[in-house]
């Protein structure tokens, strides 16, 4: 069965005042733009996704909800998993690795550098980092989520049209 992982990197922050915990870091005005922009672009390629799961962070929690509600997802739907909250590339294929098997096209917000390092795993291709509020799409034949530690996929779809 084909399978669609959407790998997203949280939109634009602003750089962090003195003492500010990195978790609270709050999005632009330009990465709220462009999380809207994203969502959209999402929308208009993939109509729907089947599950978001995002990190908690306030700016990966901000972008997962602008871009939910440009999908029509319902915000209270989205799992916010603080393991990938500043996770290791094991991390994001454990999260996915666990998914029903009934989800068939799943959202990923979170951070770099294990994002960019998921997508390059998952491809089999040495990619540039995933910039602020970019998704990679990525397809994979999978018959269950928990063998996608065995397999791999191919850029279906890059938000920002500099990889295809």
């Amino acid at each position: 069965m084909q399978r669609y992982v959407l790998i997203c990197r949280h939109a634009e922050t602003y750089d962090p005042y003195p003492l500010q915990p990195d978790f609270e870091r709050e999005l632009t005005p330009e990465g709220i733009r462009k999380a809207n922009e994203t969502g959209k672009w999402v929308r208009e390629k993939y109509q729907k996704v089947d599950a978001l799961v995002a990190s908690p962070a306030r700016r990966a929690s901000a972008t997962a909800q602008i871009i939910a509600n440009r999908l029509y997802f319902d915000s209270e739907k989205i799992t916010y998993d603080p393991e990938i909250y500043n996770p290791k590339e094991a991390q994001l294929l454990k999260t996915i690795s666990q998914l029903p098997d009934t989800i068939v096209k799943v959202l990923i917000v979170s951070h770099n550098p294990a994002l960019t390092q998921l997508a390059r795993n998952l491809v089999n291709r040495n990619l540039g980092y995933l910039e602020p509020g970019q998704i990679l799409a990525i397809t994979i034949d999978l018959e269950r989520w928990e063998d996608i530690y065995i397999t791999t996929g191919s850029i279906a779809a890059d938000s920002f049209a500099q990889i295809l």
